[in-house]
C-alpha cells in the first residue's frame, strides 16, 4: 500500500511563498525512488488540474503554465519526500493541493493526470488578498 501525506499548506497572503511536502510512507521506500511524481490542486466548484510533476530521479520537470516561474517541484529520494516550493502566491492558486505517484516505473515528468494514483488526501492552501 502506498500512502502519500501532504503538509505545509495555509493561509498566505498574495505574493507570499509556501513549501509544500510530500512523504511517501517508510514501506513505499522502493516504490518512491523509481516514480515520477506529481502535485496537483482542486478548487472549490472546479476539476483538478495539474501543476508541476517531477522524473523518478529529479531530472525533470514540467510545469503548468499559469505557475511556470513561480513554483518549483524538487525531490529527496533518500527522504522519501517531494516538495512545492511556490512564491508570488496569487488568489488563483487557493486550492487544496495533493501530490500522486506515476503508477509506471522509471517516468520522466509529464502532465497526464490519468497515469497518476496514490493519491494524498491533500493540504489546502488560501491566498488572501
Amino acid at each position: 500500500q502506498v500512502q502519500l501525506v501532504e503538509s505545509g499548506g495555509g493561509l498566505v497572503q498574495a505574493g507570499g511563498s509556501l513549501r509544500l511536502s510530500c512523504v511517501a510512507s517508510r514501506r513505499t521506500f522502493a516504490f518512491f525512488n523509481r516514480h515520477a511524481m506529481g502535485w496537483f490542486r482542486q478548487a472549490p466548484g472546479k476539476e483538478r488540474e495539474f501543476v508541476a510533476a517531477i522524473g523518478w530521479r529529479g531530472e525533470s520537470t514540467y510545469y503548468a503554465d499559469s505557475v511556470k516561474g513561480r513554483f518549483t517541484i524538487s525531490r529527496e529520494n533518500a527522504k522519501n519526500t517531494v516538495y512545492l516550493q511556490m512564491g508570488s502566491l496569487k488568489l488563483e492558486d487557493t486550492a487544496v493541493y495533493s501530490c500522486a505517484a506515476d503508477l509506471r516505473e522509471w517516468s520522466t515528468a509529464h502532465s497526464d493526470s490519468q497515469t497518476f494514483g496514490y493519491w494524498g488526501q491533500g493540504t489546502q492552501v488560501t491566498v488572501s488578498s
